[in-house]
């Protein structure tokens, strides 16, 4: 398979880039495999990559519906932060950067992360207080977190209103100097060809229709492109966690799916160097590297399973945006996108063993699931492979609702839409 070096790039540079060599297979599926993995997104991909670089389980399946990517790892504004309060999620988050800090080279592909930091802005004193609570929680289990007074907001972004008179005064803020951005579409691309090249099978266009029992266990899988048979099936599909396992027969489950819009404006010049998000709304915004805005804010608030949302949203977003940034008002949106995001009880991930005997189950991530894209896979690929969780993951249980242990880091209750 294709191989990235200054030497390749050169090569076919000379050629009219036309000897390049596809970057993964396009198999067909076998009858069996030691380990089926359900969903082709970041964290599918990632779970396949890890089972075969750190537990040596090549012969695994990862079955995509669609195309390669298609879902969430596509739809959402590329923010990669580790600055959570409660010690469950700062240490899986906080696994999870490490992992990015060295994915590029771990891949030999190049997923673009650019560590410009993530600024939390703080429009009250009351709020700064929590920051600073939140912060010196970070910094006890050794995550960098930095208070910032408003002047030295106003030098870092120079575009913000930081006036006495803006509409939400800002007060200082929160940074974690280590976040940043990663191209969505390259941690798919680099994932799936890392696994490839470890001897994964990718198959796309095969959607699941049913679960294969022997008894109580599941022991495979009958798809689109017929059955499939396996000692082990992880479901890794996001939003369609709900509708996959009720094929399983498992009608409740303890997350919802709700509709999260993105949008990216026209290019500009270089315009802001950190993630921002808003104290007083749900908005939060980057630059890409093409020079557009990428920036999202709220739920559509309603259940849904479509990957469009609806204009009430848009005019909320607009409305935050230009409250921090009255300068642009007439920059033009490009265009938007909506993913389908399966909204867990408490706000935290579920990577855990069962619900039934031969079955892994990875989903409830909220707003959080393109970060955590390393570290899920790394920690769903442990749990796979050993029938128990790391440290890391051993938290995110699906239990912890009966018995109450719920990772609330937002201190929102029980209400999915609202985390």
């Amino acid at each position: 398979m294709a191989e990235y070096s200054v030497f390749s790039l050169l090569k076919n540079a000379l050629t009219g880039n036309k000897d390049w060599k596809p970057a993964w297979r396009k198999p067909d599926p076998k009858a069996s495999y030691d380990v089926i993995v359900i969903g082709g997104g970041g964290h599918g991909l990632s779970t396949a990559y890890y089972l075969a670089k750190e537990h040596g389980i090549t012969n695994v399946a990862v079955l995509e519906k669609g195309w390669l990517g298609s879902g969430n790892v596509g739809r959402n504004t590329t923010a990669v932060r580790s600055n959570y309060l409660l010690p469950a999620n700062t240490r899986f988050y906080e696994h999870s950067m490490k992992l990015w800090e060295n994915l590029s080279h771990d891949l030999n592909y190049n997923v673009m992360f650019s560590q410009r930091g993530c600024l939390n802005l703080a429009h009250t004193p009351a709020q700064l207080d929590d920051f600073a609570r939140r912060g010196n929680a970070m910094r006890h289990l050794g995550v960098d977190a930095e208070l910032m007074t408003t002047a030295e907001i106003a030098r870092l972004v120079p575009a913000l209103d930081v006036s006495a008179t803006a509409r939400f005064p800002i007060v200082g803020g929160l940074m974690q100097r280590r976040a940043g951005t990663a191209r969505h579409d390259a941690v798919a691309w680099g994932y799936a060809r890392g696994a490839d090249r470890r001897g994964v099978d990718i198959i796309e266009n095969c959607e699941v229709t049913g679960f294969l029992r022997d008894g109580d266990r599941i022991s495979g899988v009958s798809t689109s492109r017929g059955e499939i048979r396996a000692k082990k099936v992880a479901v890794a599909v996001a939003g369609s966690t709900g509708q996959v396992m009720r094929l399983a027969g498992i009608d409740t489950m303890p997350i919802e799916s709700h509709v999260l819009q993105a949008f990216v404006t026209e290019s500009l010049k270089p315009f802001i160097n950190t993630v921002l998000t808003f104290g007083m709304g749900h908005f939060y915004m980057s630059q890409s590297d093409k020079g557009g805005l990428v920036y999202g804010g709220d739920l559509d608030g309603y259940n849904s399973y479509a990957q469009r949302g609806s204009l009430p949203v848009v005019d909320e977003v607009m409305s935050e945006m230009l409250a921090l940034f009255p300068g642009l008002a007439r920059v033009r949106m490009l265009r938007s996108w909506g993913g389908v995001c399966d909204m867990s009880m408490d706000g935290s991930p579920i990577i855990t063993t069962g619900p039934l005997p031969g079955m892994y189950l990875n989903c409830g991530w909220c707003y959080g699931g393109f970060k955590a894209t390393p570290a899920s896979g790394w920690c769903f690929a442990w749990t796979i492979a050993k029938d128990e969780p790391h440290d890391f993951n051993a938290p995110f249980t699906l239990d912890r609702f009966h018995r109450g242990l719920v990772i609330d880091d937002k201190g929102q209750g029980a209400t999915p839409r609202l985390h």
